[in-house]
């Protein structure tokens, strides 16, 4: 666990506790908390194939790193009073979160946006490999980390 100007900045082998993530954002300046929270979702792809689960690998010690730099960047653009920037490795489920991304700031509009930024920035950015589980036993690596 890396904790910076008292961010919570983290790769996690087990499920993602959301309440405990959320309230380390709290903070008394603060009037806004956004949350973005990803979660692994039903689907069947163009060949039939159910999905059941998404394996996620990181070259942890890279992808840490760009965490840590995107929330100093985050940092430079809002007013930012903490964050909580997660993201699982390993299998997670249907419905079962893989990222989370809590920003507190004093005014909602930023909150929103810096939650967006990081988002948008993890997703495209990180050394973060997904791959999807099929049903039938069969896998397939995701092409690029957009939506």
């Amino acid at each position: 666990m890396m904790e910076q100007d008292n961010d919570l900045i983290e790769l996690r082998d087990e499920p993602l506790d959301v309440v405990a993530a959320i309230e380390s954002v709290g903070d008394p300046r603060g009037g806004a908390v956004a949350v973005f929270l990803g979660t692994t979702r039903e689907e069947v792809d163009s060949r039939g194939r159910e999905l059941v689960a998404l394996d996620y690998e990181a070259y942890r010690e890279m992808a840490e790193a760009q965490m840590r730099r995107l929330t100093e960047e985050a940092r430079k653009s809002w007013k930012i009073l903490r964050l909580a920037l997660l993201h699982r490795v390993g299998r997670v489920g249907i419905k079962e979160p893989s990222v989370l991304v809590a920003v507190s700031t004093p005014h909602r509009a930023d909150a929103f946006a810096a939650c967006k930024f990081l988002i948008d920035k993890l997703k495209s950015e990180a050394t973060i490999w997904k791959k999807e589980i099929w049903r039938d036993g069969s896998s397939s690596w995701v092409d690029g980390q957009g939506g």
